[in-house]
């Protein structure tokens, strides 16, 4: 392998592919980042086998070749090389790097041990997803996938396509986000469950880009997106993600509207007693206003009364309605909500709130209440 490329964009390309290196891997090579040249282009690849990435670079080659190298060394010299042309240039298992004023030779393992990387999509069999929309929804459902390996389905982030649109749904079981996106193509696959870890890589890799492809492989169970001159891909998650839309309340008794900012900082101050406590928040619903609560048996207590519009409330003044929610919880969703108010509906202390973007009618987010003591 000898080619020349430009500094800035084999560093763009390394510092895309690191991200996926795995140094403590059983397999060795998987620490490294693959490169190689073929025709006019350098292929930088790199894969934890869970999630892989491949990156074509516009190169002058002056001979084919690849070779893998580990990925760490490669990143931090080519970083700190000035913006000019890089000479890359393979001798068996060593890689020589040289440009103005500077040359280095590094250890590397041969390409032949590397897994294999998805370089290319099938253009025909893809979706064209529309980039912005389809990022920005990812960001309102994925904060909602579980942490717990335990339950590896839960998770990843859910698929559906169904008559032109794409349904996007997250749940740890305490919360459920869903967000419904619409796209111009047909398409044959109905479900599918996308690892969250994957899926958050979209949105710094397709930041300078304009469209999105997606394409589903059944034989490899695999789906690819491509981004510009970047192909991701990733596993696809196995099991049966849960009936959640069972829990979805189809009426709540009780209507509000409020200010977004008003609820988020009235959340936020609750919060600092909160923390102390479990992470516990009460809402008591008044005719015309919210009161959210918090105690903590070290720090005190607070009280944070705001204006809201209620429909539905017929509560006696001694029988208020109350109920609890984890603060984090109510704090992520008004930070993923666009509009500047919110709706929250409620039927009873035990049933799922459901909070609502008035402004966006394709969002909808639940979040199950906390059990009040006595």
């Amino acid at each position: 392998m000898k080619l020349q490329v430009l500094q800035e964009n084999l560093n763009r390309a390394l510092s895309f592919a690191s991200r996926f290196a795995s140094p403590k891997a059983q397999l060795p090579v998987l620490g490294n980042i693959l490169l190689s040249a073929k025709k006019t282009k350098l292929l930088i690849a790199a894969t934890n086998l869970e999630v892989s990435i491949s990156v074509a670079l516009g190169a002058q080659i002056k001979d084919e070749g690849d070779l893998t190298i580990p990925a760490r060394t490669i990143v931090d010299l080519v970083s700190n090389l000035p913006s000019s042309t890089v000479n890359l240039e393979s001798e068996k298992e060593h890689l020589e790097i040289s440009c103005s004023g500077f040359s280095s030779r590094l250890s590397g393992m041969n390409a032949a041990d590397f897994p294999s990387v998805p370089s290319s999509v099938d253009k025909d069999k893809g979706i064209a997803l529309p980039k912005d929309v389809f990022l920005e929804s990812l960001a309102q459902v994925s904060f909602c996938a579980s942490t717990d390996e335990t339950r590896p389905i839960i998770t990843g982030v859910l698929f559906i396509f169904e008559k032109g649109f794409l349904y996007l749904v997250a749940t740890d079981g305490f919360r459920l986000s869903q967000k419904k996106i619409k796209i111009d193509s047909a398409v044959k696959i109905k479900k599918l469950v996308l690892p969250k870890t994957a899926l958050l890589e979209l949105p710094r890799i397709a930041e300078d880009q304009e469209d999105l492809l997606f394409c589903f492989k059944e034989k490899e169970n695999q789906i690819l997106f491509e981004v510009g001159n970047i192909i991701l891909s990733s596993r696809i998650l196995e099991g049966e993600f849960p009936p959640y839309d069972k829990i979805i309340p189809k009426e709540t008794s009780i209507k509000i509207r409020v200010d977004k900012e008003d609820l988020l900082r009235a959340v936020k101050l609750a919060a600092v007693f909160a923390r102390d406590s479990a992470n516990v928040v009460k809402i008591v619903v008044g005719k015309d206003f919210l009161q959210l609560t918090a105690e903590s048996s070290n720090s005190g207590s607070q009280k944070t009364k705001i204006e809201a519009s209620v429909e539905g409330y017929s509560a006696k003044p001694d029988e208020a309605f109350e109920i609890a929610f984890n603060y984090r919880f109510l704090e992520d969703f008004l930070k993923a909500v666009k509009g500047e108010e919110v709706n929250l509906g409620f039927s009873n202390a035990n049933a799922p709130g459901v909070f609502t973007d008035p402004k966006d009618p394709d969002y909808l987010h639940l979040i199950m209440p906390v059990k009040i003591q006595g």
